[in-house]
């Protein structure tokens, strides 16, 4: 796994009025700070890629779909510079990553219908500190 990236599993409570899902608290290891919340949505098979932010930290769960995600470093002097790493999160795979500032990353959805990304940054969206890069640049995984 790349260095800085940390995989939360989180809680889900069950009830048949309509359930639960843990996202974050401030005793969490992965909370930093609060800046903004936001979701994104991506259709099925679509690619969202390739981006970094330069100062901040996000914390990524979905609760509805399916999502593939793959990062790469881009911290020159990490021990994990240039390294990949992709995973897939789901309700069935319910788990937060929190993503330091310099970690490329992209994303697809997997399932028809709706595909949900919550996103808890550490400070607000400011379109200088985020860098877009082109799709083509890297191969998606």
């Amino acid at each position: 796994m790349i260095e800085g990236l940390i995989l939360t599993k989180l809680k889900t409570f069950p009830s048949e009025k309509g359930s639960v899902y843990q996202s974050l608290s401030v005793d969490d290891e992965g909370y930093v700070g609060f800046g903004e919340s936001y979701f994104s949505f991506i259709e099925y098979k679509a690619i969202k890629a390739w981006k970094f932010h330069k100062n901040m930290t996000i914390n990524l769960t979905v609760p509805i779909g399916a999502i593939r995600f793959n990062f790469i470093d881009l911290r020159e002097g990490s021990a994990t510079y240039k390294d990949r790493f992709e995973i897939t999160l789901s309700k069935e795979n319910y788990q937060r990553i929190t993503v330091p500032p310099m970690i490329l990353f992209g994303f697809k959805g997997l399932e028809k219908g709706s595909n949900i990304i919550s996103n808890i940054a550490d400070i607000i969206h400011d379109d200088e500190e985020c860098v877009n890069i082109d799709i083509d640049k890297y191969e998606f995984k």
